[in-house]
Formats: C-alpha cells, sequence, structure tokens
C-alpha cells in the first residue's frame, strides 16, 4: 500500500520563508536572492518528505503567498490597475497581495477571505470582461524540474477549475459563464505539458466540492471535467477534496474518468459510507485518514478497521488535508515525553502514513501497533470537578443580558454623548522590533519586571497621548505586553500548551502559534486587568478593555478531540466572563470581545449550520457579557471571512457594536446589514490594514460616504479594518491622522 500527503507546509522549519520576504520587502536582499533561497528551501523539503518514505510527493504546493493567488498568476488573472504596473513580475504578484504605492502607481490589495473552515486565507482572483486567460508563468513546470533533478519524481498541484471559477470574484460585466471554456483550455496545456515533463500524475485539488453544490454548480463540475479529461489522456488526474464529504456529486465524480480520487476521512461525515456504497475498480482511492488540520496521534487501530472496511481494490494512504495548517515537527518542541507521544505535526503525521502502510502489510502486530496502542488505553487526562460543575449549573438565563438591545441603546447614548460617527481603533498598535526585543528579554529574564513594566507604561503612555492629540473618541492601550490574541490569553489559563516553534502560516508572510487545548479550562488569576486600569488611569477618555472572545480563541487553537467543542467553548466562556466582570469592576466601561474566527468552524453545509455550531457558538459570545451592567457597552470584530450570509446569527450575539473587516471586500456587507435591519452599532473598517499603504483622507470620505448611505448615521462607528500590531509606526500614525480627519470633516458636512 502506498502513501501521499496533499500538501506540506512551505513557511519552513523555523518560518525561514517569512523572514526572507520580509527582508526582502525591506529591500534587504535583492528579488533574486530570495527566489533563490525559496529554491533551496523546496529541496529540503522534498527530500525530508522522501527520507520519511512517503511514495508520492506533490510539487507546485510551495508558494510565496497563497496557491489561489499563483493561481490567478498561472492563468494571466490579473486585474488591469496591477497587470498595468510597470514592475517585475513578483512585484506584480505581491502588489495583488499586499497592495502598491510608490512612484509607479497607486493599487489596494486583493481581498482576503478565509480558506474554507481554516484559520488560512487566499487572495480573491477578479475576472474581468477583458481579461486574457493564457499560460503567464512557468512555476508549476520550473519546481516539478527542480523537484526532477534530485531524483524525485513528483506530482504537480494546482487548485482545481471548478474550485478556482467558484472562489473568484467577476466584474458587473462579465460572469463565470465567459471563462469556463477559456480557462478548460489551459488548464488542458498545463495537463499536457506536464505530461511532457514526464509527470505521470497531475493533482487538481477541487475543495469547493465539499459544501452544498446547486444543480447548476454540478452540471458546471461535470461540464468542466468532461471536456478537460477527455482531451487530456496523456497524464492521470488525481481529483483531490478535502475538509468534508462529497455527497452532493458523489456519483458524478466516480463516473468521471479521473485516474484517483483523494477522498477525506477525517472531517467528511459521509465519506465512509459513500465509498461503502461503491467505487470502480479501475480507479484509486486516495484515502484521507491523517488528520492534516490537528495534532493529536493518530489511532492506528481505528484507522485499520476503517480500511479494512473499504470495498476497494486500490488504496493510497493520504493525509485529510494539506499539512500547510499545522507546524512542522513536534522534535522542536521541548514537551515531556508523556506529552510528545500524544502530538503529531506535520513531520510526525509523515511517519504516520507510513506506520500505517506496514502495518497494513504485515500478518503479525508490529512494534508501532503497540506503542500506538499504548497511548489510547487509559483517557489522557481527567475532568476538572469545578469546571463540569459550573458548566452543569448553567442556566437559559446565563445566556441573556437583564436589558434589551434598544433599551441599552438609549441608557448608552445618554451615558457617553460619543459625536457623530465616534472613532476608534480595533486594539493593537505596532509590535516593534523594540517591543519584541523587551519581551524576548523579559522572558529569558534578562530584563527585570520593574524595568518590562517600566517600558510597557511608556508605550501606553505614547499611543494614548497620540491618540488624544488626534481627536479618537475611544482609546485602546495597545496590548504591547501580548504576543498574540490567543496565546496571551491561553497562557493566563489553565489547560493549554504552548509550543516553542509551531508555526502555522495564516496568510502570506503572516505566522500564528497556536496553543494546544490540553485539558479542562479555567481562569488561574485576571488576565488583562492591570494594564487595561493602568491605561485608564492615565487619561479622561474612555479606554476600551480587550478581549479574545471564546469561539475565537477555541478556534485559533489547537482543539481536544476527546470531548466536543461545544463543551470546550462554554468552558472558554466562562473564564473569560470572569474576565469581563473583573474588567466592569474596575472601572473599564468598554469592552471588546473580539469574535474574529466566529465563522471560521462555520459547517460548510448549511444544513448543519444551526444544529452543529451556531445554536452554541452565539450562546457561548452572549454567556461572556450577559451579566454586565446596561451601561457597560460591549464591543465585538470580526475580520476577514463571509459574513453576509449569517448577518442574523451576529446580531443576535447581542453586543452593542460590530466591527467588521469591509474595506478589501468593497463593502459587501453593507446591503446585507441594511436589508436584515441589523439593530447593532456597526463600524465597518475604513482603510486596510494588511497593505502598507496610507489612505488618503479623501479615500477614507469616500468610503464613509458609501457606508452612510447604507447605515444609519447614529450607528457607525469609523475604525480600521483589524488590529495594527502588524505595521510600522510610521503609516499606522499617518492613516490614523487620516481616519480621524476624514471623520471629523464628515461630521461638519452633515450637519450644514
Amino acid at each position: 500500500m502506498k502513501t501521499s500527503i496533499v500538501g506540506f507546509p512551505r513557511i519552513g522549519e523555523y518560518r525561514e520563508l517569512k523572514f526572507q520576504t520580509e527582508k526582502y520587502f525591506r529591500a534587504e536582499i535583492s528579488e533574486e536572492e530570495l527566489i533563490a533561497f525559496a529554491k533551496t528551501l523546496r529541496q529540503k523539503h522534498w527530500q525530508t518528505i522522501q527520507s520519511v518514505g512517503i511514495d508520492e510527493i506533490p510539487s507546485n504546493d510551495f508558494s510565496f503567498y497563497d496557491q489561489m493567488l499563483d493561481t490567478a498568476i498561472l492563468f494571466n488573472i490579473i486585474p488591469k490597475e496591477v497587470a498595468h504596473l510597470d514592475v517585475s513580475p513578483l512585484s506584480r504578484y505581491f502588489a495583488l497581495a499586499r497592495g502598491y504605492q510608490g512612484e509607479k502607481g497607486d493599487v489596494k490589495a486583493r481581498p482576503m477571505k478565509k480558506w474554507f473552515n481554516t484559520n488560512y486565507h487566499y487572495l480573491v482572483p477578479k475576472f474581468e470582461k477583458d481579461t486574457q486567460i493564457k499560460i503567464n508563468s512557468q512555476k508549476i513546470f520550473d519546481e516539478y524540474q527542480e523537484a526532477k533533478a534530485l531524483g524525485i519524481s513528483t506530482r504537480p498541484v494546482l487548485i482545481g477549475p471548478f474550485t478556482f471559477l467558484t472562489l473568484a470574484e467577476y466584474s458587473e460585466d462579465c460572469s463565470i459563464a465567459d471563462f469556463v471554456e477559456p480557462l478548460i483550455v489551459n488548464y488542458q496545456q498545463v495537463l499536457q505539458k506536464s505530461a511532457e515533463q514526464g509527470a505521470a500524475w497531475v493533482q487538481l485539488d477541487e475543495p469547493a466540492l465539499v459544501k452544498d453544490l446547486s444543480a447548476e454548480e454540478k452540471d458546471l463540475f461535470v461540464r468542466i471535467y468532461q471536456q478537460l479529461l477527455n482531451q487530456s489522456k496523456e497524464v492521470k488526474v488525481l481529483l483531490q477534496t478535502y475538509f468534508g464529504d462529497v455527497r452532493d456529486i458523489y456519483q458524478e465524480l466516480i463516473s468521471l474518468p479521473f485516474a484517483g480520487i483523494g477522498l477525506d476521512f477525517i472531517e467528511g461525515k459521509e465519506t465512509l459510507h459513500l465509498v461503502q456504497s461503491g467505487f470502480p475498480k479501475e480507479k484509486i482511492l486516495y484515502a484521507g485518514v491523517v488528520n492534516g488540520k490537528n495534532i493529536w496521534r493518530n489511532d492506528y487501530t481505528k484507522t485499520i478497521e476503517l480500511i479494512k472496511s473499504l470495498p476497494v481494490e486500490q488504496i493510497v494512504l493520504n493525509t485529510s488535508c494539506s499539512l500547510l495548517h499545522v507546524p512542522y515537527t513536534v522534535a522542536n518542541e521541548n514537551f515531556a515525553a508523556n506529552i510528545k507521544n500524544h502530538l503529531a505535526f506535520a513531520k510526525e503525521k509523515l511517519v504516520e502514513l507510513v506506520d500505517l502502510a506496514t502495518i497494513l502489510s504485515q500478518t503479525t502486530t508490529t512494534t508501532a501497533l503497540s506503542e500506538n496502542q499504548a497511548l489510547f488505553v487509559n483517557s489522557r487526562v481527567q475532568p476538572q470537578a469545578t469546571v463540569q460543575q459550573a458548566l452543569a449549573q448553567l442556566q437559559p438565563t446565563d445566556f441573556v443580558r437583564a436589558e434589551p438591545f434598544s433599551q441599552r441603546e438609549k441608557i448608552q447614548r445618554a451615558k457617553y454623548q460619543f459625536p457623530l460617527l465616534p472613532t476608534t481603533t480595533i486594539g493593537s498598535f505596532p509590535q516593534t522590533k523594540e517591543v519584541k526585543q523587551k519581551r524576548a528579554q523579559f522572558n529569558r529574564q534578562e530584563l527585570s519586571s520593574e524595568d518590562y513594566e517600566s517600558f510597557i507604561k511608556s508605550k501606553i503612555n505614547e499611543w494614548l497621548t497620540f491618540q488624544s492629540e488626534i481627536g479618537l473618541d475611544v482609546l485602546v492601550h495597545g496590548e504591547f505586553e501580548r504576543n498574540d490574541m490567543v496565546e496571551y490569553f491561553g497562557q493566563h489559563l489553565a489547560g493549554y500548551l504552548f509550543t516553542q516553534n509551531g508555526w502555522v502560516q495564516s496568510y502570506g508572510t503572516r505566522g500564528v502559534k497556536p496553543p494546544i487545548v490540553w485539558s479542562d479550562i479555567y481562569r488561574k488569576a485576571p488576565i488583562t486587568v492591570k494594564w487595561s486600569a493602568y491605561a485608564q488611569s492615565q487619561t479622561k477618555r474612555y479606554v476600551k478593555g480587550m478581549l479574545t472572545g471564546p469561539v475565537t480563541i477555541l478556534n485559533w487553537s489547537f482543539p481536544r478531540e476527546d470531548i466536543s467543542l461545544k463543551e470546550a467553548t462554554l468552558q472558554l466562556a466562562l473564564a473569560i466572563q470572569e474576565e469581563v466582570l473583573d474588567l466592569e469592576a474596575n472601572g473599564i466601561e468598554i469592552i471588546q470581545i473580539d469574535e474574529a474566527a466566529l465563522r471560521e468552524k462555520l459547517p460548510l453545509r448549511k444544513s448543519d449550520w444551526y444544529s452543529e455550531y451556531l445554536d452554541w457558538a452565539i450562546p457561548a459570545f452572549r454567556l461572556v457579557h450577559s451579566k454586565v451592567k446596561p451601561t457597560t457597552q460591549i464591543h465585538t470584530h470580526m475580520c476577514y471571512s463571509e459574513f453576509t450570509d449569517i448577518i442574523e446569527a451576529i446580531d443576535a450575539m447581542d453586543a452593542d457594536v460590530i466591527s467588521f473587516e469591509a474595506s478589501r471586500s468593497n463593502l459587501t456587507i453593507l446591503d446585507e446589514l441594511q436589508a436584515k435591519h441589523f439593530q447593532t452599532q456597526v463600524g465597518p473598517g475604513v482603510y486596510d490594514i494588511h497593505s502598507p499603504r496610507i489612505p488618503s483622507v479623501e479615500e477614507i470620505k469616500t468610503t464613509l460616504r458609501k457606508i452612510l448611505a447604507k447605515i444609519p448615521q447614529n450607528k457607525v462607528w469609523v475604525n480600521p479594518d483589524c488590529g495594527l500590531k502588524t505595521r510600522g509606526e510610521k503609516e499606522t500614525k499617518a492613516s490614523l491622522l487620516h481616519l480621524t480627519m476624514a471623520a471629523y470633516q464628515l461630521r461638519e458636512e452633515l450637519r450644514q
């Protein structure tokens, strides 16, 4: 039995790609040096995969930023404002990802959205009426040849045409129908050239097949692949799916002439049943039985039983999805053996695949099987009695604020008396090199507590002064003491483990280090009260307390698999509720509870939205703030997801103010807010913080006018898209100054 993987982490064992790319952004290395480094990194990854013993290795799963962007570049799907930039191809590539502001032009970055139900973000491609689809990049071919030169035969990987078309954006004067035929022709060319280079297989990723599919979408998929496969017989095609099952199109899928079909047995609830209903003898099943999204060891006994239950003659053991969603290796962590033995990152998952293939080929119990079985004999952890008791005692009233929103809104308007279009930021300010160095020195005990606290106070005071000078209405303390919006909270909660090198790509050069939920969770001591109270003591203006909500903390952690997501989230909600009440008791009257990742774990099928997620995720958020006074104003924030289809659920969170990412998505959320009569006050982001470009005052005023055309002016707040920790100080201050100037000028206009 052979082994394969869908994809491998691209950022490097120690985030090497991030650091080299950022050097390129700062003009510290040349374009040629960055490209050469990437080639070396790819070589290391291929050789690592080969050395473990994986039989089928992918290529072209590497990216400088994102695989959807790579596919757009491959087929020349580049918006004209970027295509016309007189810069190098790599600079044009990064202009799409980060925006461009310089002597050769000024363009905004393309919108980002969450990649299905993960914390990875993809760049949304844009088709325009005059888009000319053609082969515009040699990347997929060059990387195949790079591996071949090393003696490694790979399987080139590419986002499939159905997923690419359905995730893309279209200008008003065109539609999907305009580009299906030319895109098929160019995919055929990719398959043909791959065959000419010697590739035996090409992998086409079609994760969009695990969503609810309409009859029109199914017809489109079948049409695409009937044409593509009938005219591309020189190379075998692996149709790879992940993040769920393909119940809506399984029969059509197995009827098409794919040589292999990759299915997810981890998140695909119906996958086993579908395969047991029949699978063609002539096709190879790439069985995704090793979890590509979580970090727990595979239970070999259960997996072997699963494989043996499949009525399939040809099986390749595979990961459930790309391993880019997990860290590189457990070997780089300092956990005790009794903890390490339960963990498997990307490199360890390669070993699991090889172990499983070896065990399935043996007639007697192997050492690998017996050692694995020993891990699952007893429960890994014991329940925490007080946590379990608190959960058992929850009542329906614990999830509802005493006063309805309409009443609270009147009370809060009378209390705060904010001007029209009140201004604020989302929370964090730039985490400069100095801030990171001081934190590292403190963690290494090279800096005393007194000196570190003095430094944090100086940064808070510096930015409180700046915010007051430019006229922000609600201030923040800047979060200089925090390493990450999830890890920081996890470090103050019982039940969490933290990696040293467990980095996972979120987008581009942005990596996150998700903590691991090891056992029951509870708050050990106040987390944010000290610094929030200090900041409030330094100014007469209101300073927001800044918290991360329970759903986001869980969604941006590696969750347990021995209890439900609902139970784990409610444990977190009780812990954060204690923090909310402590902030309120210490004079913090405006509290922001971020739920940036609310949509992330939303089931991909709408029929499961409430029964499997929203029916407990929304109440979990309400549990956090249900006991505060009516005068305490609760804010929340959400970013880079498609929220328009769950607006009613978001309104049901019963916050007082909600800020959304909106600038990259061209304020599309406004129409849905208007249509659903959204009652909560809103702050649609007026500029994109993931780009270094500085928006002008007029640009922000134009954005605000669009907002005011859809949202009542007494409901609108003015804020950036997201937190500002990743930005530089100069661009941050200039952008915020422009934001407050724009708000002030519009206030004056509205008074006239």
